[in-house]
């Protein structure tokens, strides 16, 4: 899966806040060091361990580390986090109530006004970022995020930390927080999206999507990818409908009307797919009851013979009366004679059953979806070449109109050809040459796009087809063909 690039982030970390100890005055890092050492000492002196002021203190402390000198302990947010904890936990009245330390620990622990803690977090998240330590740095934002959880820098971050580690329920947690809390960044949403994507969860991708575009309402990433989805999703139509209102909004971008044209241009394809099959279904009903009605007129052909054999064998018993081998040609033939009778009233029931299929209300029904899918192929291959000829307006050197469209009408020529390979000598010599005509007009239309995708950008699928084109026309020339263009 592609990887999210956000070109925000690379000002996290050029904010002076961020920067590292070499900024910060030697003797500020030593003092620091001595209060640390003193401070873990007496975390092990149960009298002053027992109080809630020490707690504060080191709370404090390591707050001012992570704020100011991190080469100190790059982790000393945590260790301050744990600090103001125990204020709490220790700070109470003789009520059960918070002291005003408790109080002032819980104002830090969930970022309250004036409060550092936040910050130190998010800082040591970036350094531990800057230094590649992703899971640190995904640790520290993740704090954060529970230390303010209305704010949208932490989990900004923190989803790109927890992506790169390709930790994806994190990162989906992470850009759903900042989306909540309203965030405005469009490649979080994109990226956001891409997770649901990639889990086929399309219906997500798009909401999340949507949602970018209310807080970016003309983010042309966000509106093309909502397009791409509905693709990846089967949802060709209403792809279509979105590149349309995108058509329509933005009348010069030739990459929708591309991306347009393709759409109408597959459709229109996958149309004439299904009319090849249906055609074929029906036609197979038509011949099945055709070639059973030949079978059974060839049986009932054998009824004549049989009677003509009853004659002569019936004629000769009269003349020799007592002959045993004529008695039993007799009922052979007869008897023949009679199981085909009964083969001819099995076909006829079979050859009558065939011819109600062939016109029955599912053919009917057949009949009507064939009108509508050549209606749809038609109105697609229109809207197809309208989209391909409205960017070479624009662009008329757009490598992808001009190949596609070439393709257009080389497919048009292949799908013509097959006609006259269907047919018989008699169909052939009554329109074949009509149609040859249609179908080297149609090579000849192509031929001239495929030439100027070459120019606009050497690409070999461009140069392969033209090269057939080219010995397909050299064939209607040497059969005297004259090519006729519609």
């Amino acid at each position: 899966m592609k990887r999210l690039i956000f070109v925000s982030a690379l000002s996290l970390f050029s904010f002076a806040a961020f920067s590292q100890d070499d900024a910060v005055s030697k003797a500020l890092v030593d003092g620091f060091r001595k209060e640390k050492e003193k401070s873990d000492k007496d975390v092990t002196d149960p009298k002053a361990s027992a109080k809630a002021s020490f707690w504060m203190e080191r709370a404090k402390l390591y707050e001012n580390i992570a704020s100011q000198a991190s080469g100190v302990d790059s982790s000393a947010a945590k260790t301050a986090m744990e600090a103001y904890k125990k204020v709490v936990e220790l700070d109470v009245t003789k009520k059960g109530e918070p002291g005003k330390s408790s109080k002032e620990a819980t104002s830090a622990l969930t970022a309250g006004e004036g409060t550092q803690l936040f910050n130190a977090f998010v800082k040591q998240g970036a350094e531990k970022y800057q230094a590649k330590n992703l899971n640190g740095a995904l640790e520290m934002f993740t704090l954060a995020q529970d230390i303010n959880k209305k704010d949208t820098l932490a989990s900004l971050y923190g989803g790109i930390a927890a992506q790169q580690l390709d930790k994806k329920e994190e990162a989906k947690k992470s850009f759903e927080a900042y989306a909540a809390n309203g965030g405005k960044d469009p490649s979080v949403f994109y990226g956001l999206a891409q997770l649901y994507r990639a889990e086929n969860n399309f219906d997500k991708a798009i909401e999340t999507l949507n949602t970018g575009l209310k807080q970016a309402p003309n983010n042309k990433d966000l509106k093309a990818e909502i397009v791409n989805i509905l693709l990846a999703s089967g949802k060709e139509d209403k792809a279509i409908q979105e590149l349309e209102a995108l058509a329509q909004s933005d009348p010069k971008n030739t990459q929708n009307l591309v991306n347009l044209a393709i759409l109408y241009d597959n459709m229109q394809r996958t149309a004439n797919d299904s009319i090849k099959q249906m055609s074929s279904k029906m036609g197979t009903g038509n011949k099945s009851a055709a070639a059973m009605t030949k079978n059974l007129e060839s049986e009932k052909g054998k009824i004549e013979v049989y009677d003509g054999e009853v004659k002569r064998i019936s004629g000769l018993i009269k003349k020799q009366p007592k002959n045993a081998d004529l008695k039993r040609q007799l009922a052979d033939v007869n008897a023949k004679k009679k199981e085909t009778l009964e083969a001819i009233a099995k076909m006829e029931g079979e050859v009558s059953a065939a011819k109600a299929s062939a016109a029955s209300s599912d053919n009917a029904g057949m009949e009507k979806q064939l009108a509508d899918l050549k209606a749809k192929q038609a109105d697609a291959s229109s809207k197809a070449m309208t989209n391909y000829k409205k960017v070479l307006e624009i662009d008329a050197a757009n490598y992808d109109a001009l190949y596609n469209l070439g393709v257009f009408y080389f497919n048009e020529a292949v799908i013509l050809k097959g006609e006259v390979d269907n047919m018989n000598m008699t169909e052939y010599q009554a329109k074949g040459k009509e149609i040859e005509g249609r179908v080297c007009g149609k090579f000849k239309k192509a031929k001239p796009y495929f030439e100027k995708a070459i120019q606009a950008k050497d690409e070999a699928e461009a140069k392969e087809t033209l090269g057939i084109v080219n010995g397909v026309l050299e064939q209607f020339a040497s059969k005297n063909v004259a090519c006729v263009e519609e």
